[in-house]
């Protein structure tokens, strides 16, 4: 959607709550991607209007500008504008870059002419200026892009004449720019006074003030002198007596820049903050909390971003998706790769069972974890047995740490219903891999489980994926069919499989193509909607990627205990050799289990007492 089209939707009641979004870099490390990404992926919950990622000119940073964009596009939903400069830069790497956004579901360009060659020679790009690249997209796409544009309140550091700049941005708007983002600033009364004169000079189209957070001291003062801004007098008084203490700047920082940003909401001037993030996240979530924008946000009601209990890909080759299997709950970016290539999703689901439905996952073996090595030691350390790997499971699920191996995403509050029961199994030698808690007709507003349209109701069954000792799984079925013939009919529905098998080890569902919606929602004036499924086939695809973690898991513990230049001591390598084997233990020794309580009406936790006697 373009950003444009959200200011006019989000602000037509003028007593709307201002809105924000946030810029990113692109990072020079493939562990910095993927650590950005998941910081994407926590900032997505403060509901930002649109994100922006900044162009690199030249080389694979180029390349890595657009495959930005499409995984926030298309894996984390965000809406997304690209930065695209256009000095030294070759037509066809401008045209490449536009037709990937294109592809991706991108609509929003930030066009600039970017920083001139530092020997002060012409540039050698096909276009000069930031108005002939705008001129070029129009006359290659029409209006299918929202253009943006960069904008200077204290004047261009190039051009003296503040006239003269004002014109050049009425150029690139009468080109077919479509909103502005300005430079960043601290003297506010300058700003305001600016975006006058811009109105008054016929500049019509929409202002987003560029907002820089205080983090500290010297990093603010860097700033301002790079950017040739001005720093009014108030700022060096509250801040300079304490500029050796970070923690006191960033504190005072976030109430003077909360102060500019409120003069600037009260001016009625601006109704919308852009923040330049730096790629971090507290700064500017501390902002956010201060100005009360991510409650008030909160309130507005996005039906698209919350049309499904997953999240929506914003990438128009998946605009028919509407429904996935539950095991990649927290493995989206794997489920969006390992479907990326379907052509389309046929009847509302993502395929037909007899095609090779979901991606070689030889595709992306190296990784299958979304961390480097090293990264992965830090975040796991060496789990030596069943009880240390429990453990960290518990920490998960207790929001000690942010992932696992297979869980890409931090647990939210809808476990709290089932937490004492996950920890306990896992204090128990059951390894929980995936969960969801039974509801029956809870609001599809609500804040911990609501989706889908307004007045609507949601409902979930219970729902338990788990790895098991291969010698328990026939006190596990005994257990089930009890309950089940209890209850007259299969209560319980289960499937397990191990990693040597290409079928289902055993399962009381009889019919291979059988799919169990295990969440739905019904809404005024719409049909029954089906987002989440359990089947077999789908299950079979997951287990291989389940099991293929673990072992790279294990292979990245091996290769730490044969690295001899990393190993401090003996007893190190031996630990690292040791945890890798019991790893792989669970790979030869452990089956994978789901289970499926269909009475979603009965709020007894029934699948956790089939445990209490294994």
């Amino acid at each position: 959607m373009k950003v444009s089209d959200k200011l006019l939707a989000a602000h037509r009641d003028p007593s709307s709550p201002a809105t924000f979004s946030f810029e990113f870099f692109t990072p020079k490390t493939t562990q910095g991607v993927q650590n950005l990404y998941d910081r994407m992926d926590r900032m997505y919950n403060l509901n930002p209007l649109f994100i922006d990622i900044t162009w690199n000119a030249g080389g694979n940073l180029s390349n890595l500008t657009s495959e930005m964009v499409n995984i926030t596009s298309t894996v984390l939903g965000l809406e997304t504008c690209m930065h695209l400069t256009c000095t030294n830069m070759p037509l066809k790497l401008i045209d490449d870059a536009l037709q990937n956004a294109y592809n991706s579901g991108c609509q929003n360009i930030l066009a600039l002419r970017g920083d001139p060659p530092l020997d002060g020679s012409e540039s050698t790009g096909d276009f000069k200026y930031a108005k002939d690249l705008i001129n070029h997209i129009r006359s290659k796409f029409g209006d299918y892009f929202c253009i943006g544009i960069a904008a200077y309140p204290e004047g261009h550091p190039e051009e003296p004449d503040n006239l003269k700049t004002l014109e050049y941005l009425k150029q690139k708007q009468d080109a077919g720019a479509d909103f502005i983002v300005t430079q960043l600033f601290y003297d506010v009364d300058n700003f305001i006074n600016w975006a006058k004169q811009c109105k008054d000079y016929g500049i019509n189209i929409p202002i987003i003030p560029g907002i820089m957070p205080i983090s500290n001291y010297n990093a603010f003062i860097r700033r301002a002198k790079w950017n040739g801004v001005k720093i009014p007098q108030n700022f060096i008084d509250r801040l300079d007596p304490i500029k050796d203490d970070d923690s006191k700047v960033r504190d005072e920082g976030c109430l003077l820049m909360a102060e500019l940003c409120q003069k600037l909401i009260d001016s009625k001037l601006i109704n919308h903050l852009h923040f330049y993030t730096m790629n971090l996240e507290k700064s500017t979530t501390m902002l956010l909390d201060k100005l009360n924008l991510v409650s008030l946000n909160s309130k507005m009601n996005y039906e698209l971003e919350n049309s499904k209990p997953w999240r929506k890909s914003l990438n128009p080759s998946r605009e028919s998706e509407n429904v996935r299997p539950i095991f990649w709950k927290n493995r989206k970016f794997s489920y969006i790769q390992r479907t990326n290539n379907w052509d389309e999703f046929p009847n509302g689901r993502w395929g037909d069972s007899k095609s090779p439905a979901f991606g070689s996952l030889d595709m992306f073996e190296h990784e299958i974890i979304r961390h480097s090595p090293t990264k992965i030691l830090q975040l796991w350390d060496k789990p030596l047995n069943i009880n240390d790997l429990g453990k960290l499971i518990i920490n998960y699920i207790n929001n000690k740490i942010n992932c696992l191996p297979w869980s890409d995403t931090q647990v939210t509050t809808e476990i709290n219903s089932i937490k004492a029961n996950l920890i306990k199994l896992n204090e128990n030698g059951i390894l929980t891999i995936n969960s969801q808690p039974k509801i029956n007709g809870v609001k599809s507003n609500d804040p911990i489980f609501g989706w889908g349209p307004s007045n609507g109701y949601v409902y979930q069954k219970q729902y338990l994926e788990f790895l098991i000792p291969k010698s328990k799984i026939d006190n596990l079925i005994n257990n089930i069919n009890e309950i089940n013939e209890l209850n007259n009919y299969d209560i319980l529905n289960y499937i397990i499989t191990d990693s040597k098998t290409t079928t289902i080890l055993k399962s009381n569902i009889t019919d291979q193509s059988d799919v169990n919606a295990v969440t739905w929602g019904c809404f005024p004036g719409k049909e029954v909607a089906q987002p989440t499924i359990v089947e077999k086939v789908s299950f079979l695809a997951w287990k291989d990627e389940l099991y293929l973690i673990l072992k790279k898991w294990s292979n990245v513990l091996l290769n730490s205990s044969n690295d001899l230049t990393n190993q401090p001591d003996e007893s190190d390598r031996i630990n690292d050799l040791k945890s890798s084997k019991f790893i792989k233990s669970l790979i030869d020794d452990y089956v994978l289990v789901n289970l499926v309580d269909n009475d979603y009406v009965n709020q007894d936790d029934r699948i956790f007492t089939l445990f209490d006697n294994i």
